[in-house]
């Protein structure tokens, strides 16, 4: 099966979101925790091995990096939409000055509520670990703003398949109990793991109107 994500390519890196490419068209965000996969994860989605940089050391994104995709074929008469991924600043980075973490915090939040071409996001969360103050965060903020979200369970390759089902019913079972909407997925960057459907999530979220 072809990969609709193939072919995505650097465009820059901003620290304001100023800088970011013009706001038309369409993007999906790419957020996380610094260490909960989110470069592997946009690497594997891509299948382009040294598109987001990786790194042991937790908080290596320090930018909002933007990144090209082909062109979306539109209905009969209508041109082409332009996509982009956006991967957002790692988060929960302690050994980043205060200064620049409270910086961070501001443009992310700037860019969530400003960003017309935002379509979606994608949260990257580690299986083995409950969600964190961020990843509620995310999730309460897209259900109030009714932008769809779509959430990774990375690295489900360090659980059992059982253990990784429980974790997955587990999280869908405390969205459910908390009203807040959001799709969820088993995800492993190391074995291939949902990586169909997470494209396939990508592409259909790239492809919805704003509300």
């Amino acid at each position: 099966m072809s990969n609709p994500l193939q072919g995505a390519q650097f465009v820059l890196a901003a620290h304001r979101i100023s800088q970011l490419p013009t706001d038309t068209g369409a993007e999906v965000a790419f957020a996380g925790r610094s260490n909960a996969g989110k470069s592997s994860a946009l690497n594997t989605l891509t299948a382009h091995r040294g598109l987001a940089r990786t790194s042991k050391t937790p908080g290596r994104t320090q930018q909002m990096v933007a990144f090209s995709l082909p062109p979306l074929p539109q209905g009969e008469g209508q041109a082409p939409l332009q996509a982009r991924l956006i991967d957002l600043p790692g988060y929960g980075y302690a050994k980043v000055p205060e200064e620049l973490r409270a910086h961070w915090k501001s443009e992310i939040d700037a860019y969530l509520h400003r960003r017309e071409s935002l379509r979606g996001i994608v949260l990257i969360a580690d299986i083995r670990h409950p969600l964190k103050e961020f990843d509620r965060m995310m999730l309460e903020f897209c259900f109030a703003t009714h932008l769809p979200c779509h959430v990774l369970l990375t690295k489900a390759d360090k659980l059992s398949r059982g253990q990784a089902a429980q974790a997955l019913a587990a999280l869908r079972k405390e969205l459910v109990a908390s009203s807040t909407q959001a799709t969820v997925q088993v995800f492993s960057s190391q074995a291939a793991t949902g990586v169909e459907e997470a494209r396939n999530m990508v592409m259909t979220l790239l492809n919805t109107p704003r509300q």
